[in-house]
């Protein structure tokens, strides 16, 4: 059996120690140029060296994306950049474009490279290509079945490495490569612009009557023709092991730490699980599922992995995500008296129920018993956005936990 790396997404340094922290392998990140998401935090070359100082320590890996479809203006850029990420030793290259494959070739030549879905790879001649050329990996295209990537690994040679996306969102595309934000608003998806689309609300207009325009009623609020529910592979780790994937890649750089760290810990006891003991796996399911819903999500579908998705892999009626926690804030160091620093995501009050979780799956109620601001102040709440507290919970905690309030079932 195929060594399985689970990958997840961090897009800053906080989120890239919550990764490593609640059970990932390798982690990917994005630089301020050349990723394909602008909008995320992303990574100073200060940062990510910091956090590959820090995933190395706990002997996880760092790949860095520069997957962008390059236009001739771009290149020399790119060689800059390539040049400075030799100095900060990341350990693989995230890539799709040719042009940009090739100057890493030259300016790294060490650097293992990855090449990116945006790479369209549906086939096995495809992953040879690459291959011949010196990649180490290709991740494979999300409209891929598991028969097809199969059937791809027995036509591969053993060292090369598929990795696939296993769970997150999926968008109206091909490959990734999607033209309706470049063709609406200008912003180019291709180079990391993409204003998402496949999550508007769209109503019909007839040539011969502009300006009437007529909703396509789901329901009372209209419906979103291209928004779908989002992958989620928990139930079906051995036919992802047995397809010979060699990385679970969980989608999500613009995601919370809450988010990351639910993802990764959930999967992360599964593959444990299922690699100990099939019938462990199976035994455990219940908890998985119970766990993944705890972030945000917008349903769940299985993707093209057991053939074509039909039209109930799309959400028709909203754009929302359900959510049933909300992200509070992430332990810090400990001050002078005991307490726990934290920066504040979201409001909470002394004698509110909360719950702390981690790494290792579990979740702790406890009652808030104490807050203070960095004078030393009492406070009943915390009334400015990530501001610095100092709390006591009447329990141990350690660093990286998260602190999260389980909400009414509501949407957002």
């Amino acid at each position: 059996m195929r060594k399985v790396e689970l990958l997840v997404p961090a897009g800053s340094l906080e989120v890239l120690k919550v990764a490593v922290t609640f059970g990932a392998d390798a982690v990917y990140i994005g630089g301020e140029v050349f990723g394909l998401r602008a909008k995320a935090h992303n990574f100073s070359l200060e940062e990510m060296k910091e956090g590959i100082d820090f995933a190395h320590a706990s002997g996880v890996k760092v790949y860095v994306t520069a997957n962008i479809l390059a236009h001739n203006d771009d290149l020399e850029e790119v060689r800059k950049y390539l040049k400075e990420l030799g100095e900060i030793k990341p350990d693989a290259l995230i890539i799709s474009d040719p042009g940009i494959f090739t100057i890493a070739k030259e300016v790294l030549p060490d650097m293992e490279i990855h090449i990116s879905t945006q790479a369209n790879n549906t086939n096995y001649g495809t992953y040879n290509f690459w291959h011949r050329l010196g990649a180490k990996r290709v991740v494979s295209a999300r409209e891929l079945s598991l028969k097809e990537i199969a059937d791809i690994r027995k036509n591969i040679p053993e060292d090369m490495e598929i990795e696939t996306f296993v769970h997150g969102a999926m968008c109206i595309s091909y490959s990734g490569r999607c033209l309706l934000s470049n063709f609406m608003v200008g912003r180019d998806a291709n180079r990391g612009e993409c204003t998402h689309p496949c999550r508007w609300k769209y109503s019909v207009m007839e040539e011969k009557r502009p300006g009437e325009y007529f909703p396509v009623y789901e329901n009372e609020r209209g419906t979103f023709i291209f928004n779908s529910k989002d992958l989620c592979m928990i139930e079906h780790i051995p036919e992802l092991i047995e397809a010979g994937i060699d990385s679970f890649k969980i989608e999500g750089r613009m995601k919370t730490a809450l988010y990351v760290a639910t993802v990764a810990r959930t999967y992360r006891k599964a593959i444990d699980d299922y690699m100990e003991s099939p019938e462990k796996y199976k035994e455990n399911m219940h908890w998985y599922l119970d766990q993944i819903s705890d972030c945000t999500y917008r349903q769940f579908t299985t993707g093209f992995f057991f053939g074509k998705p039909s039209e109930e892999s799309q959400i028709y009626d909203s754009n929302t995500y359900l959510k049933d926690y909300t992200f509070l804030g992430i332990i810090g160091d400990t001050d002078s008296e005991g307490r726990y620093i934290i920066e504040q995501k979201n409001k909470f009050c002394v004698g509110e129920t909360i719950e702390v979780m981690k790494p290792d799956g579990e979740n702790i109620e406890v009652v808030v018993k104490r807050i203070v601001n960095d004078d030393g102040e009492d406070m009943e709440s915390c009334p400015h956005p990530l501001q610095r507290l100092h709390i006591d919970l009447g329990i141990k905690m350690d660093r990286f936990d998260i602190l999260r309030r389980k909400e009414e079932e509501t949407t957002t």
